[in-house]
């Protein structure tokens, strides 16, 4: 058999298979549905899976890690914020306890954020780069960070409009207490 022929007969064949009989159901007849009994609406589990795996965090359970007390900046935290400025761009990193890899990251240096600006080193990109970032973090679930900047740096007009920005765009720059419970 030649491999025309071959691909005739299996378009024939998915021809075949496409015309099944159409049959019609019988709607005279209402189906029986069980009744549920208030019994199982409220029954318990014994096994709970928790989906969510920042749930302990979100409620000030997990454990900080504390890392050495000489090191500076502190380890005590779940996410940091690092706001950095060069001559030529602004970046932004919010960084996890368990991970020295960034979890989310915005910079001047993207096409998407420097198309839109006239200068990628002045005031208005660190407002862009606050707001975008605040957008990113919203997304990924991330609303509360740790975020200290350099003394020397705090009163800079740039490092200001970067911190409304990521206030303004729903992110709280400090973290809770973490809650010990006695057991």
């Amino acid at each position: 058999m030649s491999l025309s022929g071959m691909c005739r007969a299996v378009r024939l064949l998915g021809q075949i298979q496409r015309r099944r009989p159409v049959t019609a159901r019988c709607l005279s007849q209402a189906a029986s549905q069980p009744e549920p009994s208030a019994d199982e609406n409220e029954a318990v589990s014994p096994t709970f899976v928790n989906r969510n795996p920042r749930n302990l965090e979100q409620m000030a359970l997990a454990v900080k890690d504390r890392g050495w007390k000489t090191t500076w900046p502190r380890r005590e935290f779940y996410h940091r914020l690092e706001f950095s400025r060069s001559q030529h761009h602004v970046t932004a990193q919010v960084f996890s306890t368990s991970s020295p890899v960034p979890v989310l990251v915005c910079s001047t240096k993207e096409w998407a954020v420097k198309k839109e600006l006239g200068s990628t080193s002045c005031v208005a990109a660190c407002q862009a780069v606050g707001e975008v970032l605040a957008h990113r973090c919203k997304q990924a679930g991330i609303t509360r960070m740790v975020y200290r900047e350099i003394p020397w740096t705090y009163r800079s007009d740039a490092v200001q409009s970067f911190r409304t920005a990521m206030k303004e765009g729903g992110v709280t720059l400090s973290e809770p207490r973490r809650k010990y419970i006695g057991t």
